[in-house]
This record gives C-alpha cells, structure tokens and sequence, in this order.
C-alpha cells in the first residue's frame, strides 16, 4: 500500500502557501468527532515483544491493536525503530508501510508523528551510541551537544522518524536517584545552557525536541523513582523550572513531555496549572504536551486521584495533555463516552486536536507529495561523522579528579594489571536509554551493531609495548569477593595497576544506574568498595578509573590512590578516550556537572545550597563538604585567573555589566581553561545559595598564553523567587566570582544594583554570553 499524491480528501489544509494556523483550522473544522479523538491517540505496533522497557507496562497489555488503533487516524506511532533490532533501510520501510496505512484508513490522508528515543542517540540498533548526557554536561560545552543533537536529529529525520523524546531537563537533586545519568547535572544555569543547545540541534535538523519531565520528577521523596516531589514553590521556581522555562521561550521546544511525580499531592499530569496556567498562559508555548507513557493511567491506578481510566483522561485533557503515548488507554472510547455525556467540552477536544494537527502541517505531513523519510538512499547510522562527533564528546568529558603523585600522563609501563567488573564490557560504557542496554538485553542472540571496544581493549592498543594482564576482582552488582585475590595478586606483580570500577546501567532494578534504579547509599555496587581497598593496598603505582552514572562516594579510594578519573556513560568511544587521557594524547578537560560526595556525604546534597545547608561547624554531626566540588576537573597543565574587574561598580536593576578576567596558561602544553561565574547575593529577602553559577566557556590555551575572558551579566541574572512567589531582582550588592570551580575561591568583584526592586518574567534575559575577547592580547609568556 502506498500513499497517494491526491488525498481522499483534500482542502485548504493540503496548502503550503497558508499559514498552519489556518491549515489546520480549515482541517479542524471539516471532521467528525471520531476523527478528532483518533488524532489524540498512539499505537505502539510490535509492543508486545518489547521487553521491559518502560515502569508497569504488563499492566497495560490489552491496548488496541495497530489495525484497531488507526480507524479514523492516529496522532503518534511509537518506537518503530526502538522495539526491537531493525535494520536501518527494513526499519525505514516498515514506519513507511505503516504510514501508508495510518493515511489510507482516514479520509484526509493524515499521517501519524513517529517519535523515537534519542537520550543517546537514536535508540536503535546498529547507531552510534554516545555518551550519556551527564557526560555532555561534562564537557561544558554547548557548542559540541549542538553538533551532536544536530548529527541525530539529522539520522532520525531521513528515516521518516518527527519527533525525539529528548533532552531530560530535570536538574539532580539527590545523586541517589537512578536517571542522574539521564540528566544534565545539578546546576540550573549549565542544564538549561546545555539543554537548549540540544533542543536547538535536534530540531534544526526538522525533528521535534520533546522536553522531560515537567516537572519536579529529580526531587522525588529518598530519591525513589515516581515518589512524590519534595520540593517548595521557590526552589520548584528558581532550580526546576528554569531549564524548561529557557527551552520554551529561547528555544521554541516544540513537545514538553508531563513528569510522573505529584508536587504537594497534584500529580504533573493532572495539573492544570503547570501544564496550561504557566507553560502556556504564561510562557506562550505553543507545541505540543504528550504523556509520559501511561501517565494518564497512572492517574487512576498509581496516584488514585480519579476512580477509572474515563476519569483519568478527563483530568488529563483537562491539564493540558495533548496526545496519549505509548499507546491509546484513555483518549479513546473513554473520551468519546464523555463527549456524548456532556463530561468533556468539544471547546477541550479541539483545542487540543488543533495543536495537534497544527504540529504535523508543520512538519510538513499534509503538504502534497508528502513521503515517509527524505531519501532512499542506504542510511548509515554509525557513520564517520556520528563517531567523530562521539569520539569528541567523550573525549571532553573525562574528568581528571586527581594526579597527586603526577603520575599521569603515564609513560609506558613495562606491565599494566588491568582490573574491575567496568574493564572488559562494553555495556558498562553505555547509558540505559541506548540500544544495547535498553533494548538488547532481551534480544540475547543479536550482536552489539557497533563497534565499541572496553576498556580493557582500548589500554591494550594505547601501551601496545606494555604487557597487559587483567582479572575482573568482582562483579558490577552481585557482592561477591571470590576474584579479589586473584586480582589482588596480578596487581601486585604489576608496575602499573588500572582499577576501572563503576556501574552498569539498565532498567527497573536490571542495573546499577538507570530509570528505576536507585539506591539507598552512595557506596559502589557490590563488592567494589572492598576490591579498590583491596587492590591500592597491593599495587605498587594506582590508577582509579570510575565509570559510571552516578557520583560515588569515592574520596577515601582518591586519597590512596595515585592518580583518579571520573568518567560518566562515555558511550561507544569512550574507552579511547579514558585510554588517551592516562597516555596524555588527550589532554583531559572534563569538569564536574555533579560534584563527588565526601565520605559521609548527607542527602540531597548539591552545591547548590543557602549558608546553613553547608555550615560544617558544629551544626550536623553530617559534614556536607565534597570530595570534590561541582565544577572541579584537573589537567595536564595549569591555569591562573587574575585581574577580575567590572566596567561598571553601580548599576541599574536592569542594567548590566562586564565582567572579565586574565585566564593563563601557566604549564608547559596546550590545554582548556573553564573559568566560571558565580554569583553570590548577600542579604536578600529570602535565602540565597551561597554560589550560583550564571556563566561560563572553554578557553584554549597554548603553554604560556594569556587571554581575556568577558562576560556579560544581565542584572536579570540575580533574579529570584521572593515571598510572594514573584520573580524579583533586588538593590543591593551582589559578589561576583570568577573561578574554577565552586569550591575554588577565585577572584570576586562587588557589584551595586541601583534602584527600585524590579519584577520580571520569561522575557528576562536568561544567559551570560561569554567568549574570549576579541580584542584581548594573547601574550606568550
């Protein structure tokens, strides 16, 4: 079967010369009621072989089946790639052979939106998997997440596939939490910077960015997945929302996906005054909001706030949800019983029927001549380019926590024993939304698809004149020491020992990181713990190569060993980098999006904090400092930060100012500077964290080389959320910190705001530009 050029029905809605405002209201207005309700449902064709591949879902077994679900139309198709292993040009025909029949089994001819996983990468099989988002975060560097959301929205759109369901903006509260490897970090500023460039990437390539969990799902109650947020309304303001609130406004996010949890005992998806009063009433949104996958369900079997899946989808459209994923439950016959009985308006159908229809005019699925993916070329997932691109990021991501002893770069060993359950498993490279950890686990016969050598194998070709002898010491999970002592043993001979530890990810308790897999304390899984303690007390030299979705509570193994890297989910070319970076070809300029808790580290515990929360003396018996700070990462060379001045001491409370500071290259190779902004309020009419990041960049740097680094700050940067839940910018002085972490103490300036108090909204501005000066002599020293 194959869709026609002329439509069964065709009308001003098949017009590309009209606005799609007008399209879809001509469309609007020309249907039935049954073909409305159709465009608010989904259907997940091969659903049932899946796997466990999202929370609960055998409880929903009993969906419509494909050919049920698209009489009348059908508003999305889920995952055709992302089910179960596909071939690239076998996937692209069979989304083309079900679109064909989505159009031909309603009279307009109107496709379904395809939407697919892309937290790292496109979530299928034989793509290239890159690192996890806590690993971009780690690069702070926008630029190159840009780049890579680009290169996937790009492969997902030849394929036919419209919409991502990415980037996870929710800001880490808790490292306990299982998605932390999901998220961007535990900073409002660096998540938002990071997560617009990768909503502006993903949809310059014609896909739509779909933005998750709105909201407050990383504050959940002991950091349990789904428990309620245990958040207040200004921290809900001033840490969680930002990020969505900048995607939306700056970034023109075209889908926002409800979070799972409730805030104060109204479930996200249910709550008209997240969904409707502030993202769209107040931050003008204009796209499309789809359920989290059963979301809508959830409300009557999980949240029990409405008696039946009827009541449920009423709460939802009510909200503001727009389209039911994964598959039709309640946007179905339950919502045409309550358009019959007066329950639900069809001022609310429309509403969100035209939203919907809206987004696929946009997307160009009414236009004539409309096919299913752009080409038919042969398409290659794991291309060159999609590697380079992950070879980059993975490679700026590697953090160098410590190097006490210098022993890196390492400068062949004669004999390297490489140990740990994370050394030889490629899996343990990966996050748990890539294909190989999330979807191959229950398809044990099909191969990897890509190429992704350990870390083991990438040592053995970096030191290729090293002997190299490796033994596992323990499993990832299982507490099981039986290996220790063999490991124990090949460490001992050793010169050199490579202790590569961490976590495996995977799903709903099948991992150690990973949706649905969170944990009570921050030691590693296992018997980790006891085999690093075993190991540095035998080997001769040390390096602990953490890798991983989470931090750990490592500062005691960092103090003992010589030399530490953190490296979170690097994915399929991230074993080259953690080899580059021990050999020193890659100079490691990696920087903590989360910081490493102490040893007895409290819960929650970012440095995101107000004075009493980090008070050590004598407050709590519980010491907040970390191991190493948020924003720490060492390198191969050193940097100094000086001559910090403002252009302007007294400034209006909606003026701005320059910041700018001599960054210098003070080692002996080439290296990246991140110098930082931070931002403290001293007296303010709540409280205030004691440093708050609100700007940022990379700088290179040749041995010896001077630059100057400006910034240019907003007085809508101070804002916050006052007593009166509005966001205000105050009079007074602020500090201003140029540093290299937020446990360094940098180079501060005081700056006066000047006037009355001033109160903003989501036309504040939201960023710091900041870049080395054009202008700035670059001085060789």
């Amino acid at each position: 079967m194959t869709i026609s050029d002329e439509r069964p029905t065709t009308g001003l809605w098949n017009d590309p010369a009209l606005p799609a405002s007008v399209r879809a209201k001509a469309l609007l207005d020309v249907m039935t009621e049954a073909e409305k309700v159709a465009q608010l449902g989904s259907s997940w064709p091969g659903h049932d072989t899946s796997g466990d591949v999202a929370p609960m879902q055998d409880t929903f077994r009993d969906a419509q089946t494909f050919h049920e679900a698209i009489v009348n139309g059908l508003g999305h198709l889920t995952r055709v790639f992302g089910t179960a292993p596909i071939a690239a040009e076998a996937g692209r025909d069979r989304l083309a052979a079900l679109q064909a029949e989505v159009a031909a089994a309603n009279r307009f001819g109107i496709p379904a939106i395809a939407h697919e996983e892309c937290l790292t990468g496109f979530t299928t099989w034989q793509a290239t998997v890159y690192p996890t988002p806590l690993a971009w975060a780690a690069t702070w560097d926008p630029e190159l997440v840009l780049c890579m959301a680009t290169a996937i929205g790009s492969d997902m759109a030849a394929v036919g596939v419209h919409q991502g369901l990415a980037p996870v903006l929710d800001v880490v509260r808790d490292y306990r939490w299982g998605r932390v490897e999901e998220t961007l970090g535990e900073d409002p500023y660096l998540v938002s910077e990071l997560g617009l460039a990768y909503v502006r990437g993903l949809q310059s390539a014609g896909v739509v960015a779909t933005v998750k969990h709105f909201a407050g799902y990383s504050t959940s109650r002991a950091a349990r997945n789904h428990a309620p947020a245990a958040v207040g309304p200004r921290e809900l303001a001033d840490v969680i929302l930002p990020p969505f609130e900048k995607a939306v406004v700056a970034g023109r996010a075209g889908a926002v996906m409800n979070a799972y949890n409730d805030i104060d005992g109204v479930p996200c998806g249910a709550d008209e005054t997240l969904l409707t009063g502030l993202l769209r009433d107040t931050w003008e949104f204009e796209g499309t909001v789809v359920s989290d996958y059963w979301s809508i369900a959830f409300l009557t079997s999980l949240h029990q706030v409405a008696a039946d899946i009827v009541g449920a989808a009423q709460a939802a459209l009510h909200a503001g949800i727009d389209i039911e994923l994964p598959h039709t439950s309640g946007y179905g016959e339950p919502l045409t019983a309550m358009l019959r009985d007066g329950r639900i308006s069809s001022d609310l159908l429309d509403r969100a029927v035209l939203r919907v229809l809206t987004q696929k005019i946009e997307l160009g699925l009414l236009d004539p001549g409309w096919r299913p993916g752009r080409h038919t070329a042969p398409v290659d997932f794991d291309s060159p380019g999609n590697r380079d691109v992950a070879r980059r990021i993975a490679e700026e991501s590697v953090v160098l926590l410590s190097n006490g002893s210098g022993i890196l770069p390492l400068t062949g060993p004669q004999s390297i024993a490489v140990i740990g359950p994370a050394a030889d498993e490629a899996r343990c490279l990966f996050g748990c939304y890539s294909f190989p950890n999330h979807v191959l686990p229950h398809h044990p016969e099909i191969s990897l698809g890509i190429e992704a050598p350990t870390v083991l194998d990438a040592i053995r070709k970096e030191f290729p004149s090293s002997a190299v002898r490796h033994e596992t010491g323990c499993p990832i999970s299982v507490d099981d020491r039986s290996g220790i002592e063999a490991a124990v043993a090949i460490a001992a001979a050793a010169d050199l020992t490579i202790l590569v530890v961490g976590d495996r990810s995977g799903m709903f308790g099948h991992g150690t990181s990973g949706e649905g897999c969170d944990v009570a304390a921050l030691e590693l899984p296992g018997a980790q713990d006891d085999l690093v303690e075993a190991i540095l007390g035998a080997a001769k030299r040390a390096v602990l190569v953490v890798v991983s979705g989470r931090p750990y509570a490592i500062g005691r193994h960092t103090r003992q060993a010589d030399a530490t890297l953190q490296a979170f989910f690097p994915g399929q070319e991230g074993a080259a980098a953690i080899a580059g970076v021990l050999s020193g070809r890659i100079n490691p300029s990696g920087r903590l999006p989360v910081q490493i808790p102490g040893d007895a580290a409290g819960q929650p515990g970012t440095y995101l904090a107000a004075p009493l929360a980090l008070k050590t003396d004598g407050v709590s018996n519980i010491d907040p400092t970390p191991a190493f700070p948020f924003g720490h990462g060492l390198s191969y060379t050193t940097f100094s930060l000086d001559e910090v001045n403002v252009d302007e001491a007294v400034v209006d409370v909606d003026g701005s100012v320059t910041v700018q500071a001599r960054v210098t290259n003070t080692g002996s190779r080439a290296g990246t500077a991140v110098p930082q902004l931070y931002l403290t309020d001293p007296v303010a009419s709540v409280t205030r964290p004691v440093r708050q990041l609100i700007g940022f960049t990379r700088v290179d740097l040749a041995a010896g080389e001077t630059r100057t680094v400006r910034f240019e700050v907003h007085a809508d940067m101070t804002a916050f959320t006052g007593r009166d839940l509005r966001r205000r910018v105050e009079p007074g002085q602020i500090t201003l910190t140029i540093a290299q972490s937020a446990g360094d103490l940098g180079s501060s300036v005081q700056v006066t705001l000047e006037g009355d108090t001033r109160i903003v909204d989501h036309t504040r501005t939201m960023s710091t530009p900041a870049a080395p000066a054009d202008t700035a002599a670059r001085n060789m020293r």
